[in-house]
């Protein structure tokens, strides 16, 4: 049995889906296991056949027809799920979904409250309610996947989360036009239910076994809710932080020794506001044509700057507070193709070029087992540079 998790180094958008893919391709019969944010992410993978699809509430091994099993740690969005589930049946992909039973639901109000606060307070949100959800599941007003199996007691708990928004809002107009959203929901639940794989953690990895068990994770360590930059973080732990908690709660995977894989694109993304080092420095590189991120009004443009090396040390030294040291590491450096010369990154606020990605190996905190680039879009552009005897 192999055990892998998959980590940002930056905001998000690093490649965590293309590297998820990849990695799932090594394996007869994986599993990805999402542990962190929710249905907020969006990653991105392009398959042989060239089909391309954006994953938002499956796991990034679906066109492979790798299951997934969607934790307690992250937000389940019932209407988000079937529109997804309607764009993977139009590309003949038929997913599987193990959701747990206490993840979180994000509802109507949810959705509405964060895009109300944000047009506020700009803190970068992408305006799907994932943050809100996080915030209430925090109160007495929580509303758990589980609880979509029983329409009596989740049309109870929807007027209390009703009554929840009320409390925090000056004015209830924007609760009462949702009223016919909140209808469709319960409608659509209703067409959902016999459907949804909802299952329990310890009773599901007890009597389920896979080769790989490929941990996914979302957004960046930079934008931990512990370790990122307030106010503009995520209501989320992305270090390993969950994957471990996963991996201790089940005695079929507590004795595993997982690899951690850290990615980052060969240059620095954020989408939203917040700190971004470097941004004064010109960055020459040729953008993808179909870029993921494009302008949303919650988070503008998608901004770009070379790599901060000081950045990328600081993310890996978060990271060791919640994994062994001995644990084999690797590192992956996507959209190398979308350079137009050597790579470029800050030592200590100097900007420096490296005409071979195994120079910047040697300005990190960690030695990794393994140095991979990809080339393209698609696992097919992933080439293993060298590997790295492990300090």
């Amino acid at each position: 049995m192999k055990t892998s998790i998959v980590l940002g180094l930056g905001y998000g958008d690093e490649g965590k889906g293309l590297s998820t893919a990849y990695l799932c391709k090594q394996s007869e019969n994986p599993l990805v296991i999402r542990f962190s944010g929710g249905h907020q992410a969006g990653h991105t993978v392009v398959d042989t056949q060239g089909r391309r699809h954006v994953f938002s509430n499956f796991g990034a091994g679906s066109l492979d027809d790798v299951p997934t099993y969607w934790s307690r740690f992250c937000t389940f969005n019932p209407l988000a799920y079937w529109k997804e589930l309607q764009a993977l049946k139009d590309l003949q992909v038929k997913p599987i979904l193990y959701i747990d039973a206490l993840a979180m639901v994000t509802t109507p109000f949810d959705i509405a409250y964060n895009q109300k606060t944000e047009q506020v307070n700009q803190h970068g949100s992408c305006g799907v309610g994932f943050g809100a959800t996080l915030t209430r599941n925090q109160t007495p007003n929580l509303l758990y996947v589980q609880d979509l199996l029983y329409p009596q007691v989740l049309q109870q708990k929807l007027g209390t989360i009703r009554d929840y928004y009320a409390k925090k809002s000056a004015s209830t107009e924007w609760l009462t036009a949702l009223e016919e959203q909140v209808a469709l929901f319960c409608q659509l639940v209703d067409e959902l239910r016999p459907e949804l794989k909802v299952v329990r953690e310890q009773t599901f990895f007890s009597q389920n076994s896979y080769d790989h068990y490929l941990f996914e994770g979302s957004q960046g360590i930079l934008l931990d809710m512990d370790h990122g930059f307030f106010p503009n973080v995520t209501y989320a732990n992305t270090t390993s932080k969950n994957a471990f908690a996963i991996l201790q709660n089940n005695a079929s995977l507590r004795n595993s020794a997982p690899e951690i894989y850290y990615v980052t694109r060969a240059y620095q993304t954020r989408h939203g506001n917040g700190f971004l080092s470097n941004e004064h420095l010109g960055i020459d590189y040729q953008p993808n044509p179909i870029e993921t991120n494009q302008y949303n009004p919650w988070q503008g443009q998608q901004r770009v700057s070379p790599l901060d090396i000081n950045l990328l040390n600081y993310a890996l030294d978060c990271d060791l507070n919640y994994s062994h040291h001995a644990y084999r590491r690797h590192l992956i450096i996507t959209c190398m193709d979308q350079l137009k010369g050597a790579l470029q990154a800050t030592v200590d606020g100097r900007l420096k070029k490296f005409s071979n990605t195994l120079i910047l190996q040697s300005e990190l905190s960690l030695r990794f087992s393994t140095l991979l680039e990809s080339h393209s879009d698609d696992g097919a552009g992933m080439v293993l540079r060298k590997r790295i005897l492990a300090a």
